[in-house]
């Protein structure tokens, strides 16, 4: 995984740029198999695939073109090491061995974050601790110096212990991946911009058929759509954490930047409606469309979701609810789906796709048996993806 010496940014490295290095695409679960197929449509090399996670083969350049285009994964990690340890000692050891040198230059700002499950090795901070001292022992022998300054570029390990397995990895993507940068306001229960794009792609929606969120809130469901629909990389407006690393030189981030901007297309009309009964969140939701350069292919406006009526035969619903966490709030989200019930119960050629934690949805809206249900995370909150599939639209 790990190469000779060479020169990038003016600072000596030992990974080669043209060495191909393993990356992991880290996903909520449930989401791993969509995550894969986007990983594949990048052209990258599939490795291992686990849960919560997919591993993938890239040059360093291909750390850009991950960040900028996956839609779905939380961040992108670059992995450093797996090993087997049960002490602290063999911990301290194995992390020593690997070279850190080559990834992080003599002033970089260094922090661990970790997690053990079914382990030896107990003990979050204990560990934090034992690897900083080890890549830091590691750099102090490299650079020859006794101390290090961090005072430069940040690089996050990712420490991960389960059943005395190691994995050591370091964060290419700084924010989460869903931090687009065109959300600076949400509801009060916000939908990862993730979660939202993976609803998408997962439903039978393409740019040529009518969509509509009833409940739409902050209009994130719509925004991820619009720019699936314009093939926007999603990760175009925002910066991230190995753009001030040595091994990805500059050059990579702008020849990724500028083929995204290529691979845009503004051609033809989309048909993306969202509404929501509060007026405050469908102007944030106009807000949030415009910063996310969607804005002229989406039209929200307020409206009760009882009030709706479809005047189409066909189209796709996607939508996530108010979930109901309090006794007084399940008497107005059963009305909500009531609501939906009737407005679609004669509309055979609509597809629905409702997220929702309330595992009582079926029972209110009377449809059909859905077609799938996928069990998802919003969040910490297990969450349900109801699938009900319409008739497809003639021709």
């Amino acid at each position: 995984m790990f190469g000779g010496g060479s020169t990038l940014a003016g600072r000596s490295t030992g990974l080669n740029p043209m060495e191909s290095l393993t990356l992991i695409a880290t996903a909520t679960f449930g989401l791993e198999a969509l995550v894969k197929r986007e990983v594949a449509a990048l052209g990258f090399e599939i490795g291992r695939v686990a849960d919560g996670r997919i591993e993938f083969h890239a040059a360093p350049a291909g750390i850009a073109r991950a960040n900028l285009w996956l839609r779905c994964a939380d961040r992108v990690l670059l992995k450093m090491g797996e090993f087997t340890a049960v002490s602290f000692d063999e911990l301290f050891d194995q992390t020593h061995a690997l070279p850190w040198e080559g990834l992080i230059p003599r002033d970089g700002r260094i922090t661990v974050n970790a997690k053990t499950h079914k382990s030896a090795i107990t003990g979050s901070r204990g560990c934090q601790a034992i690897v900083k001292k080890a890549v830091a022992a590691r750099l102090q022998a490299a650079y020859g110096v006794e101390r290090l300054p961090e005072s430069g570029a940040d690089f996050t390990l990712e420490l991960s212990i389960l059943k005395d397995v190691v994995l050591l990895a370091v964060d290419t993507s700084g924010a989460g991946l869903h931090k687009r940068g065109y959300r600076t306001e949400a509801g009060e229960a916000p939908l990862k911009e993730t979660l939202a794009a993976a609803l998408v792609l997962l439903s039978v929606w393409d740019k040529t058929r009518l969509l509509i969120d009833p409940l739409c809130g902050s209009g994130t469901i719509l925004i991820e759509a619009a720019l699936q629909g314009r093939n926007v990389a999603p990760g175009l407006q925002r910066r991230f954490a190995a753009e001030e690393w040595p091994l990805v030189p500059a050059a990579a981030w702008e020849t990724a930047r500028a083929a995204a901007r290529a691979a845009q297309n503004w051609e033809g009309a989309m048909q993306l409606h969202g509404y929501d009964v509060d007026p405050a969140a469908t102007e944030t939701a106009v807000r949030n469309a415009a910063r996310a350069g969607v804005g002229a292919d989406i039209v929200f406006a307020q409206r009760d979701v009882r009030e709706l009526w479809l005047d189409r035969q066909y189209g796709v619903i996607i939508s996530n609810p108010p979930y109901g966490v309090r006794m007084a709030d399940f008497q107005a989200v059963n009305q909500i789906y009531i609501a939906l019930h009737k407005m679609l119960r004669k509309k055979q050629g609509w597809s629905v796709y409702i997220l929702t934690a309330d595992k009582q949805f079926p029972r209110y809206f009377k449809r059909a048996r859905p077609d799938r249900v996928r069990k998802l995370y919003n969040g910490r909150i297990e969450v349900n993806y109801y699938q009900y599939l319409g008739a497809k639209p003639p021709g």
